[in-house]
């Protein structure tokens, strides 16, 4: 629930790319920007070590680009989620810069 409030905070604190819109994909709770396509789908599920993740799609440099900032303050499961383990801190000022690349990916040059 930390993660997905963050999510929202990010959201909303992020100008130009609209209302935040909730969903299941691949029985997972994803957030997008439909109203203005301005990033990419992030989901939140249980990574394959168990523990929470957040997904960002594989074929974008969402996770690889946040890996390079922090090569080892999460841990990562390739080059689409970072994982966490129960009890983790999930260091928010950080991983806002994750959602908020993820929520305006499409807005990049």
């Amino acid at each position: 629930m930390e993660i997905r409030d963050l999510i929202f905070d990010v959201a909303n604190a992020t100008e130009g790319v609209g209302a935040l819109q909730g969903t299941l994909k691949w029985g997972q709770p994803s957030y997008l920007k439909p109203e203005t396509k301005s990033g990419s789908t992030i989901r939140l599920g249980v990574s394959k070590d168990g523990g929470v993740a957040l997904y960002a799609h594989c074929q974008t440099t969402i996770i690889s680009d946040f890996r390079g900032l922090f090569p080892d303050e999460f841990s990562y499961e390739g080059n689409r989620a970072v994982r966490f383990a129960e009890g983790d801190d999930i260091k928010p000022d950080a991983l806002s810069l994750l959602i908020k690349s993820a929520l305006t990916y499409h807005t990049k040059a």
